[in-house]
């Protein structure tokens, strides 16, 4: 095992970003899955969602238990990871129709709930007064796996070998996941930081939700993940029909919305860099504020895929730079004894409603057009907005980044 700090950070990061490969793999080839299985709009929207639901599931299963605080957290990642890769890999293999892959989808997002928070926990067993940048370098790498099945269906890593292309993108991200089990369960290892285990209590749940300061924090997160998931579920459709509507090439529409879901990460990371200096209701409230305003405006440039590209770029730095300091804060905020369990709490409600704004996009759209669509999800951070605004003016709030609020 790794005894290093950055270096046990950097191979933790690795595997989370090739296990995490799993989660858009089939959401990025809906269109040659419309293809093949003549899917309806409703449809399209549940092979995402149907991840996002096995995650809400395996996350509450899992803070009841209090699993990510009395699991070696290296293992549990390691398990979930590989358990995933092999739902994610029957797919392809078994050919298996729209019922069994949104079955098996299901069953790969219940396994990420123990890939994703307990992975947010290890970094904080070794990152204290530099936490917010940690978690912001893990939940990069989260976000550029997330990207990776975009760039395999742009350009297919394997070639197709007569296999149909969509079925080469599953595979190639289950194989992903299967080496970060092997990175995760060798060379990682918990630090000196909030490393014991706890005991059982499941009354844990309540008390977090009852602590004000945690419970603002998680506001804050809601108001992000309103906005999240489904900008980085439908933008890459959004840019696909806006290059063919201009007769842009369709290989250049998959590269941006690798692009957009992808550039995340640089966000993601300089956001943790500046949060530890700043404070972290301060970059939060400025990432909100800035992806808010691309959600109201971005459909105004569909007639202009090149201006349409850039503003998403902005977008998907903005739309995932704050998501790591709300999941940081929760850690400065909480029991130190839960903090897997809050962090755990805190993703299964995020999630939770991501299936309410990722099933809304497809029906707006209908109805007004790209051009409109994405309008509703500015709520989302003006909500963010006011509840990091009331953290800061609670006396707890010095708790987070080394007295920077």
């Amino acid at each position: 095992m790794i005894k290093t700090k950055w270096l046990n950070l950097m191979v933790l990061a690795l595997a989370e970003l090739l296990a995490l490969a799993l989660w858009f793999s089939a959401s990025a080839v809906i269109p040659q899955l419309t293809a093949a299985w003549d899917l309806s709009s409703a449809q399209q929207s549940w092979m995402t969602m149907s991840v996002q639901l096995g995650f809400v599931v395996g996350a509450l299963f899992s803070a009841l238990l209090n699993i990510a605080d009395r699991i070696s957290n290296r293992y549990l990642i390691a398990v979930s990871a590989s358990i995933g890769a092999l739902l994610n890999g029957a797919v392809p293999v078994f050919d298996a129709g729209l019922d069994l892959t949104l079955a098996l989808r299901f069953g790969t997002g219940f396994m990420l709930a123990g890939v994703y928070p307990p992975g947010m926990k290890l970094v904080a067993t070794w990152c204290k007064e530099d936490r917010g940048l940690g978690i912001g370098i893990l939940v990069g790498a989260i976000t550029l796996g997330s990207a990776m099945p975009h760039l395999l269906n742009a350009v297919p890593l394997f070639g197709d070998q007569g296999i149909p292309a969509w079925k080469t993108v599953l595979l190639t991200t289950s194989g992903m996941a299967f080496l970060s089990t092997l990175l995760v369960g060798i060379f990682v290892q918990a630090g000196p930081h909030l490393s014991k285990t706890a005991p059982f209590d499941w009354r844990f749940i309540g008390r977090t939700l009852s602590h004000r300061p945690t419970r603002l924090a998680n506001f804050g997160y809601l108001g992000h993940m309103w906005e999240l998931y489904a900008m980085w579920a439908w933008t890459p459709f959004l840019l696909l029909a806006s290059y063919e509507a201009a007769g842009w090439s369709t290989q250049g529409a998959r590269l941006a919305g690798f692009g957009v879901v992808g550039i995340g990460m640089v966000g993601s990371i300089v956001a943790g860099l500046l949060a530890d200096r700043m404070g972290r209701t301060v970059i939060t409230s400025w990432s909100l504020g800035i992806s808010g305003g691309c959600a109201l405006v971005v459909g105004l440039f569909f007639d202009h895929p090149g201006l349409l590209t850039a503003l998403c770029l902005i977008w998907g730095i903005a739309v995932v730079a704050d998501s790591a300091q709300f999941s940081t804060a929760v850690t400065e905020l909480t029991d130190s004894r839960y903090v897997g369990t809050a962090l755990t709490l805190q993703t299964s409600m995020g999630f939770l409603l991501t299936l309410l704004t990722i099933r809304m996009i497809p029906p707006l759209v209908d109805w007004v057009g790209w051009e409109g669509g994405f309008i509703v999800l500015a709520i989302g951070p003006v909500f963010g907005v006011i509840s990091m605004l009331r953290l800061r003016g609670l006396p707890e709030a010095a708790q987070m980044a080394s007295g920077k609020r």
